[in-house]
């Protein structure tokens, strides 16, 4: 895919993620993998809904500022899961609502923060591991991103909200969607004992959809 037809995908999809209330304000930040190593990232304290393509900051294959507007704070959370994601190809981080409430919630267990609700979510997010709060931008986060050793597409930073890696930027997307609404049914079935997907029904969307799921218990 043409570099033009990214930037102008970035855009399109920034804006429909803003347009349904998904990340408010200047808050979140997207990225693509450029064939030649480096990337495109939405830049610093721009809204997700009226980007431009041609002031889309792109970056070298090590994070370094090429051309365009000065790049989001959070390039090293992204650079961490590239590094640690060689498949990834897209990376989108929002401060959606469901998503945030869940991470600050005190029974939310770090290596799956959330159970195997639906076939969806297991399918297009594996599992979610939760990182403690680090401040916007702080390099810090990107160690936590590399402690995971790749072994999650799908991360949530404390109080803070969901970052997640994709092959391309409609799947991470998608992705960040399935996401946030499994987070939205997490929290309006706390409490009323709702029934998960079994382990042998979880080994069957493994096997059959080819998924690699991090070694840990739903």
């Amino acid at each position: 895919m043409s570099e033009t037809k990214l930037r102008e995908d970035i855009c399109r999809f920034g804006r429909s993620l803003f347009e349904r209330g998904l990340t408010p304000g200047s808050s979140g930040n997207i990225s693509v993998r450029l064939d030649d190593g480096g990337w495109l990232v939405t830049p610093t304290n721009a809204s997700l809904g009226f980007l431009d393509p041609a002031k889309m900051s792109r970056l070298d294959g090590n994070g370094r500022l090429v051309s365009g507007d000065a790049p989001t704070k959070e390039v090293p959370l992204h650079t961490a899961l590239y590094q640690t994601r060689t498949s990834a190809g897209a990376v989108v981080h929002l401060h959606s609502t469901h998503s945030v409430a869940l991470s600050m919630l005190p029974e939310i267990d770090p290596r799956a923060a959330l159970p195997a609700m639906t076939a969806y979510y297991v399918m297009k997010c594996g599992q979610t591991a939760l990182v403690p709060y680090y401040r916007p931008g702080d390099p810090a986060v990107a160690d936590a991103i590399r402690g995971l050793a790749g072994k999650y597409s799908s991360v949530l930073l404390a109080n803070h909200g969901p970052v997640v890696s994709g092959d391309t930027l409609e799947a991470a997307v998608f992705a960040t969607e399935e996401l946030e609404e499994t987070a939205k049914l997490y929290l309006l079935l706390r409490g009323l004992n709702p029934r998960y997907l079994s382990p042998e029904q979880v080994a069957d969307l493994t096997k059959t959809f080819g998924l690699v799921l991090p070694d840990h218990p739903h």
